[in-house]
């Protein structure tokens, strides 16, 4: 027993136990900060990936509402601020309208109405012709 308080008092007379916290803090401490980033940064993608769903949930009942484009978009957009502030999470107005935008982007309201897949729909394909010509 006396050699343990002898190891422990030369430690603390030293100044070696001082030194190893300070090693120890110097060591620790930049970890800490990137589990704390990254924690952040998880929660973040979760709260983004959570509005998604909510959105995307949003738009897909309000598709056969007798409502115009601009009041089901405001209709959405309320609903989806409703739900993430009951959720305890408070995304900005401009984040939840560019979910909703997006999520009636992916919705099936705009697969048809696409003016950019009709035009490449209709347009004249060079390989039908060159299969034509081999054929």
């Amino acid at each position: 027993m006396k050699t343990i308080n002898d190891i422990v008092d030369w430690l603390i007379s030293s100044g070696a136990l001082t030194a190893l916290f300070i090693f120890a803090w110097l060591y620790l401490k930049p970890v800490l900060e990137t589990k704390k980033t990254h924690a952040k940064t998880e929660q973040a993608k979760a709260a983004w990936d959570y509005l998604e769903q909510v959105s995307d949930t949003a738009v897909s009942a309000l598709v056969h509402e007798p409502l115009l484009g601009a009041d089901k978009f405001k209709k959405a957009v309320a609903s989806v601020t409703e739900t993430m502030i009951a959720k305890g999470l408070h995304p900005s107005n401009e984040d939840v309208q560019q979910a909703v935008q997006a999520a009636y982007e992916k919705s099936d309201l705009t697969k048809n109405n696409d003016p950019v897949l009709q035009a490449i729909k209709k347009a004249p394909n060079r390989a039908n012709h060159v299969e034509k010509a081999r054929g």
